[in-house]
């Protein structure tokens, strides 16, 4: 990714001017919960969609936080009056200097794009850029353009572990939202983005917040260099293409899927003992070649990695959809130039589709697990809590290698299902499978000695037991038995189907 500098020099936002611009939010309201009370679920749940009508009608009766509403989060263009009174002890005049505020004909409307945005327990600010094509601006979106907080920023969010942490690093931290949620479980933050304008308006949404974040300027980890963390979030410019760069936030200037491989590669060493990783990526899908080896091939040494494969677009699907996110329209000359050479690039690189999806990482002083696996099944979000359970459940493993001496039992939430067809002699099972009602929703299919034996799994006894159990009821070869059965009771532990019944459970 190469430093990227600004055509103007972007926005500096004092402590002072923080604070005013909180002062004004705090006295009209300006916040998750005062947004939902003034618009109403239905006409809150449409701008979602969306839909900004519901929200304009029912922000008239709102007062000072319905011009708010409708300055921020509608992009509508209001009175000068109005906005004079709404933003004291700010004032309008500096809110333009800063561009929060821009001048549009006789009126004012939003310069920066700035909404409260929270979970159940915490509400924040973010500031971010305009969207051009959303607010139906006459005006190309800007090469350094900090996008908002989009659903894949939302995807890392949920995919995130909690876990109390002494640091946490952001790496392309953008409009800063990961550190927002970093800052609920983390003694300190640091955050880093290669744009000067994203460092800006990341330094305003933490001054904002009143949280205290080093903010760092520059390229993947070179911020940091020599530097480990407890934690390190990473959404990166994973845009899967050709080596150049329309937007700094979706594009690394790398070719293919290198801006996810020099993540993986390097994120690692910038990790405390027993650190941990959460990022994006997007990997290509090439002719002849296993996706799960490709990114597998990527690590270094001495790391826990759990790839999660949510989708995979076809070339021509994956392009469409990013030159929408653009806002050009593929009819266009330029939308069919661009789509042209994104499809030859693909093309010269065989690839048959664009995997995307999560990765989880952990550096480790033992040997290392390294697991790829499809969840493009609907699961139950988030994925995060999962995450830290597999990398629990993947030290615990090691830790117990002989799973033949432990006592296992069936997770709770894990049900055997079985389908059955009509016969000469009544119904036949025709399949067995075991699903985890919870988290991933993980399935696997297995014969009927297996379910005898998971059957037996109530944690009274070891797992050589049951076998030598299972063995002498069918008439099956203890050894034989039991080499299969250490493979299967090690993957059904990975996905949290079998726990041990001991107080060290995982």
């Amino acid at each position: 990714m190469r430093l990227v500098e600004p055509t103007h020099q972007p926005p500096s936002f004092s402590p002072a001017d923080c604070d005013r611009l909180r002062e004004v939010f705090q006295r009209c309201g300006f916040d998750t919960d005062g947004v939902l009370a003034a618009l109403g679920g239905q006409a809150h749940a449409a701008l979602s969609r969306d839909e900004p009508e519901p929200a304009r009608r029912a922000s008239r009766d709102a007062g000072d936080l319905g011009t708010l509403i409708r300055l921020f989060l509608l992009g509508d263009t209001e009175p000068v009056t109005e906005v004079e009174r709404v933003f004291a002890p700010l004032g309008v005049d500096r809110a333009v200097e800063l561009e929060v505020l821009e001048r549009s004909g006789n009126g004012l409307r939003a310069g920066l794009d700035i909404r409260p945005h929270g979970d159940d327990e915490h509400s924040w600010w973010v500031i971010s850029d305009v969207d051009q094509v959303q607010r139906g601006r006459n005006r190309s979106t800007r090469v350094d353009h900090v996008v908002g907080v989009g659903q894949a920023s939302l995807s890392l969010v949920r995919a995130t572990s909690r876990r109390p942490v002494g640091s946490v690093l952001d790496v392309g931290a953008g409009n800063g939202v990961q550190t927002l949620y970093a800052s609920t479980h983390a003694e300190r933050l640091t955050a880093t983005d290669v744009s000067p304008r994203a460092v800006a308006l990341a330094e305003a949404t933490f001054r904002l917040n009143q949280l205290e974040v080093e903010v760092l300027r520059g390229a993947w980890f070179e911020p940091v260099s020599g530097r480990e963390f407890d934690q390190i979030v990473c959404n990166p410019p994973f845009v899967v293409g050709p080596p150049t760069v329309d937007y700094t936030y979706r594009d690394s200037g790398l070719g293919g899927d290198a801006a996810s491989e020099l993540v993986v590669r390097s994120l690692p060493r910038h990790l405390s003992p027993g650190g941990t990783g959460h990022l994006l990526a997007s990997w290509l899908h090439r002719e002849g070649e296993d996706w799960a080896e490709r990114v597998s091939s990527w690590l270094p040494g001495g790391v826990d990695a759990w790839f999660v494969q949510r989708d995979v677009a076809d070339p021509a699907l994956y392009v469409g959809t990013w030159l929408r996110d653009a806002g050009i329209d593929p009819r266009s000359p330029e939308g069919s130039r661009k789509a042209s050479a994104w499809l030859d690039f693909f093309e010269s690189q065989r690839v048959e589709g664009v995997g995307f999806g999560f990765v989880t990482l952990r550096r480790t002083d033992g040997e290392a697990t390294v697991v790829c696996e499809d969840l493009r099944q609907a699961y139950d979000d988030p994925l995060g809590p999962e995450a830290a359970a597999w990398l629990d459940r993947v030290q615990w493993l090691r830790d117990h290698p002989d799973l033949l001496t432990e006592r296992l039992r069936v997770a709770d939430s894990v049900v055997l299902e079985t389908i059955s067809q009509p016969g000469d002699e009544g119904w036949s099972e025709q399949i067995r499978r075991l699903h985890r009602m919870d988290g991933p929703g993980w399935q696997h299919d297995i014969d009927e000695l297996a379910a005898a034996l998971i059957a037996g799994c109530r944690g009274l006894l070891p797992l050589g037991d049951l076998v030598a159990l299972l063995a002498h009821a069918f008439d099956e070869q203890p050894q034989q038995l039991a080499t299969g059965v250490r493979t299967m009771a090690r993957q059904l532990v990975l996905h949290g189907m079998l726990e041990p019944a001991t107080e060290d459970a995982a």
